[in-house]
């Protein structure tokens, strides 16, 4: 069992990713997060982390695009032969046929994991996420609603949850069936419980009651020949982690290193949401120097390096400093960056926009002394990591639940050992760019 590792998952979207690292890492589970399929020789790098994990962009692809992004992972976990091999999903489970299919992801997995039934969790307690008989519900500025009723993922633009009974949601996703596991058959001993024969099976939770039956479930069935494949949340590392430091089935490493005392930090922003908006504003309370991005500088082919020295000299001058594309939906800067960019004839806005932010963000990391960092937006998260060559994260220290600070593994010496924070938009408190500064410190 030593030999042998416990987990390894493929989150299906970057900040998500960071998400379940987290959760394992806090029951002191080593955790490496890599940013595409491990060679041999990053394998045998990190031969002592229990569970290792793959970032990758699903949710926001087709069928196609999908196959393409998973096959080689797939492969690459069945090499390695965990004990469990997870999908890891938001736990708001936002999908579609077309898009992000978890359904189809799950097809996929058939070709390598090819026997047995498919366990989903899609319930995190710990993050305001609750399963109750089939039917999800997710807290939102601390009320709960049904996902259907959900203020923001029932009006999703690109995968709206209109459905909040995930077995129905997901079978018009795949032909596999489904079965579900509820509240009333966790009373039972799931020593004694069989599931059947569904090749997917939801299991309901709402408390760590029903968490830990799950764990002691899938755990008891383990094979010690052949990967399970699990899917759902982060709150499978949650109820796996659990488990394995209550029962004591592996010992918690200590981390190499904790974070450094800083005094100067850079703040990257290509969200939009309400959230950052909101975090944006108590940073500014907080002492942090403001600084919006012109729209103009967006269609510029080279580096606008007038304008970034700049920013570098802020950093010596002001220490705080935050770089940011607009605060929340309103922002007027959203328009007039779109139309700007329309009228030179970019489409793929969103792509562009962070492959410039991802440069600029490089270029102020090669000339300032910056040993800290934090990117905020899921999509810009992905593009700034690829331009620093970051290959790999590891948990520094948990700052708000999805959203810790990390040390960077990078073949640059640059940016080898940097500390980087990434959020996606919706995380975080509104006090996290401050915290995140004060790491260390106050933590």
């Amino acid at each position: 069992m030593q030999n042998r590792r416990l987990l390894a998952f493929y989150g299906d979207d970057f900040t998500g990713s960071t998400d379940a690292m987290e959760a394992l890492d806090s029951f002191g589970l080593r955790t490496i997060l890599f940013l595409e399929p491990p060679t041999e020789e990053l394998l045998e790098r990190f031969s002592d982390a229990q569970c290792i994990g793959v970032a990758g962009t699903a949710r926001a692809k087709n069928n196609e695009e999908m196959e393409k992004e998973l096959t080689p992972v797939y492969k690459k976990f069945k090499e390695i032969n965990p004990y469990f091999v997870h999908y890891k999903v938001c736990s708001t489970f936002d999908s579609a046929p077309e898009v992000g299919s978890i359904g189809y992801a799950a097809d996929l997995a058939r070709r390598y994991f090819e026997s047995g039934s498919y366990p989903l969790l899609v319930a995190a307690p710990a993050l305001g996420r609750y399963t109750v008989f089939g039917n999800h519900f997710a807290n939102f500025h601390g009320s709960i609603y049904r996902l259907d009723k959900h203020p923001v993922m029932s009006k999703h633009p690109v995968t709206p949850m209109d459905e909040a009974n995930l077995a129905v949601h997901l079978q018009k996703q795949t032909k596999q069936s489904i079965g579900t596991i509820n509240m009333v058959d966790m009373e039972r001993d799931p020593a004694e419980f069989t599931d059947g024969a569904e090749d997917i099976v939801l299991y309901d939770a709402a408390e760590e009651k029903e968490m830990s039956w799950f764990a002691d479930k899938v755990w008891q069935d383990r094979s010690e020949t052949t990967t399970q494949f699990l899917i759902g949340s982060s709150g499978i590392e949650y109820a796996l982690g659990n488990k394995w430091k209550r029962d004591n089935i592996v010992e918690g490493k200590a981390k190499e290193r904790q974070p450094r005392d800083i005094d100067q930090m850079l703040v990257v922003s290509g969200s939009v949401s309400e959230v950052t908006k909101r975090q944006l504003e108590h940073a500014e309370e907080s002492g942090f120097h403001m600084e919006q991005l012109p729209y103009e500088l967006f269609t510029e082919e080279n580096v606008p390096e007038s304008y970034l020295n700049r920013i570098i000299e802020l950093l010596d001058s002001k220490k705080k400093v935050i770089l940011y594309t607009a605060k929340g939906t309103e922002d007027k800067a959203i328009k007039a960056t779109r139309d700007h960019l329309t009228q030179a004839g970019i489409s793929d806005i969103g792509i562009h926009i962070g492959q410039q932010l991802g440069r600029w963000t490089k270029y102020i990391m090669e000339r300032a002394p910056l040993k800290r960092v934090v990117i905020s937006g899921g999509d810009t998260s992905g593009f700034v990591t690829s331009q620093l060559g970051i290959y790999g994260l590891e948990v520094l220290q948990g700052i708000a639940p999805g959203a810790p600070l990390c040390r960077a593994y990078s073949e640059d010496e640059r940016f080898d050992d940097l500390e980087i924070a990434l959020k996606s938009g919706q995380l975080g408190g509104e006090g996290f760019f401050e915290n995140v500064f004060l790491a260390k410190k106050t933590y």
